[in-house]
């Protein structure tokens, strides 16, 4: 028999457009004919004619890791010429989306916001410098990526403990990792939230999908009733949205809430 490593590259919350149509497919083979098989299962279901990239099972493990990796670096510059932008008064928006003209960069993750979570991409950074010390290559790259995240996490932090000048509340909108999930591991909001009560402040929290139900790390704190109700906001001092989903766009919040920017967010109608 043959053996073949056929990782899928999806996004939760877009799983059946990711499998129907990926950007391209990954085969670690045994051997060519076990190879052959999965190829031609491919041909007659993608609906795109992605690529087909076949090599050895090692090297499409490592592939597999790097290409996860790799967002992550570019997520994470993004936050670090965010950061820097941010200490000299320049526009990161602008400026990042001039940089995502340059065919050789590409304008994708190339938006300023906040650190990246998931189940995926922490693991795969992390894993890909496990991988490099086995091989005995120390990953300077991936380790730095990882410190530039946590970085991103304190500076929030410590913007939205400036903005709650007044007693009240703070409200953290968005516990999932990312929109069209409820999925809250390693979310920015979750860690958000989780660094201001152990700070001492009083946190509600809200998600359009995350629940206690289906999250149950959300029952150590309160919710936030619906955010669309003007009466929602009363006695809130502050206010940061940590996933930018569409329905946060054109919330009724009160002037006397001070707001923490850190997406830009589209109208639910777009």
């Amino acid at each position: 028999f043959g053996m073949i490593y056929n990782p899928e590259f999806i996004a939760l919350g877009d799983v059946v457009r990711g499998l129907l149509n990926p950007d391209f497919v990954l085969v670690g083979e045994s051997d060519s004919v076990s190879g052959d098989r999965i190829e031609d299962f491919y041909a007659r279901y993608c609906q795109n004619r992605a690529p087909v990239r076949r090599m050895s099972i090692i090297s499409a493990e490592l592939c597999k890791i790097s290409v996860n990796a790799y967002v992550t670096m570019k997520i994470s510059f993004t936050n670090q010429l965010r950061l820097i932008a941010q200490g000299l008064g320049a526009d990161p928006e602008v400026i990042l989306n001039a940089l995502g003209q340059d065919t050789r960069i590409g304008g994708k993750y190339l938006r300023p916001g906040l650190s990246y979570g998931g189940p995926c991409f922490p693991r795969d950074n992390r894993l890909l410098a496990w991988t490099a010390k086995q091989a005995g290559v120390q990953a300077h790259l991936a380790e730095a990526t990882d410190r530039v995240n946590e970085a991103a996490k304190t500076d929030l932090f410590e913007r939205v403990k400036k903005a709650a000048h007044v007693p009240g509340p703070i409200a953290v909108l968005g516990m999932a990792y990312k929109p069209n999930t409820y999925i809250t591991e390693e979310s920015a909001g979750l860690h958000l939230a989780q660094q201001l009560k152990r700070g001492g402040y009083r946190v509600l929290v809200h998600d359009v999908h995350s629940t206690p139900e289906n999250s149950p790390v959300l029952h150590e704190f309160e919710l936030l009733p619906d955010p669309s109700r003007g009466d929602s906001w009363k006695g809130v001092a502050a206010v940061v949205i940590c996933c930018p989903w569409p329905q946060y766009a054109d919330l009724p919040i009160p002037a006397s809430v001070c707001r923490v920017s850190a997406w830009s967010l589209p109208s639910p109608s777009k």
